[in-house]
């Protein structure tokens, strides 16, 4: 079997029959000559159908998954969008995580529910509340182990059995494990969702998404609806990707890395009541990160003892991590989930706490993150 590292630099990357160019070519045409009225060269016809940059990221993709079928998208949620109406009809429910992304709480409950699919949430970690929230009608179980903002950590092969059992799909966004530390098909899953401008981009300067699947059925009705909406990753946001992801597997080892030394030092500073990462013996999800990663990823939560100005203060005083939204880059960023990214989830059951920090722990020098991080708590 061929390594991750070896795939991720030569997987649908084979250097360029016509010029031995090593780097995949950017074909920017929107349009491709037929020889003759259906006569495809390569099987390309308009760009929104088909572009070999994209095509390249595509088997990259499902190489790394452990998939058969790939799609690359505009962004992460429009890979989510065009998968949930791919296999849920009005009527459908879906389960979600009681502490799921902002953006796919969006989504699901303020654009789909006009649709007539209706969700409840549940604490994916346990498998009892799942079944409690599965209904006749559920079409998909959605699941994000780590959970973003709370890395909260669910067990994806006994989800796979509950979901299978109730005639569900089950979905995993693995955007903040990347498949370099677990892949979620070989655990069961249906399919796999990434934003691709966090980890596998890795550089904060392309947005993109992804949909990755096993099943022949599932990949047709997922590659008409993508044809037919038309949200498509361009060729050159394929291209950045796809050189994003030569890297992953060196970056992901140096976020992880200095994540825990991190976590060493917040897990014993005074001001710091709470620190959420699946690497600590005491993370409730701690067997199961271990178990399914590879490693515990670069982000970490925590959350302060003064409250919501305290919280709001330190993140406005780092000088190396960076306030922005986002996660996954080289860059360490610091943000204000319950003001920023998780905004659109205030006032309802997945709420955050007001005093929650999320850090996405990027490649610099781990002392000199240490440092700020001390300077900014005071």
């Amino acid at each position: 079997m061929t390594a991750f590292e070896t795939l991720a630099i030569h997987a649908g990357q084979e250097p360029d029959p016509t010029t031995g160019a090593v780097v995949p070519p950017l074909h920017l045409s929107s349009t491709f000559k037929q020889d003759g009225v259906g006569g495809l060269r390569g099987g390309y016809e308009y760009a929104r159908s088909g572009n070999p940059t994209r095509t390249a990221l595509e088997e990259c993709l499902a190489a790394l998954e452990g998939g058969s079928h790939a799609f690359a998208f505009a962004s992460g949620l429009a890979a989510e969008d065009t998968l949930l109406r791919s296999v849920a009809r009005p009527g459908a429910h879906v389960v979600l995580p009681n502490d799921a992304y902002g953006g796919s709480y969006r989504l699901i409950a303020g654009v789909l529910s006009n649709w007539g699919i209706s969700h409840t949430s549940a604490d994916l970690s346990d498998p009892d509340a799942v079944r409690a929230a599965i209904r006749p009608e559920t079409a998909v179980v959605w699941c994000e182990t780590p959970t973003n903002p709370l890395l909260g950590i669910a067990d994806i092969a006994a989800l796979a059995g509950i979901a299978h059992d109730a005639g569900a799909l089950l979905v995993v966004d693995n955007t903040f494990a990347s498949p370099y530390l677990q892949q979620p098909l070989t655990l069961g899953a249906d399919a796999v969702v990434h934003s691709t401008t966090k980890y596998l981009g890795g550089h904060s300067d392309v947005v993109g998404g992804a949909l990755i699947v096993n099943d022949q059925e599932l990949a047709e009705k997922v590659k008409y609806h993508q044809n037919a909406v038309g949200a498509v990753a361009g060729p050159f946001d394929s291209w950045l990707t796809l050189r994003g992801i030569k890297t992953l597997a060196v970056r992901m080892e140096q976020h992880c890395t200095n994540a825990e030394r991190i976590v060493e030092v917040l897990t014993s500073h005074r001001a710091v009541t709470t620190v959420r990462y699946p690497g600590l013996p005491e993370h409730p999800g701690h067997e199961t990160a271990a178990k399914q990663m590879r490693r515990f990823g670069g982000m970490i939560a925590l959350q302060l003892g003064g409250g919501l100005e305290h919280a709001l203060a330190v993140v406005a005083k780092t000088q190396i991590f960076t306030l922005a939204e986002s996660l996954g880059g080289v860059e360490s960023l610091i943000e204000h989930p319950g003001q920023m990214t998780h905004q659109s989830v205030a006032g309802s059951p997945l709420e955050v706490p007001e005093d929650l920090i999320r850090l996405s722990v990027g490649i610099e020098n781990v002392d000199d993150l240490i440092g700020d991080l001390l300077q900014a708590l005071g």
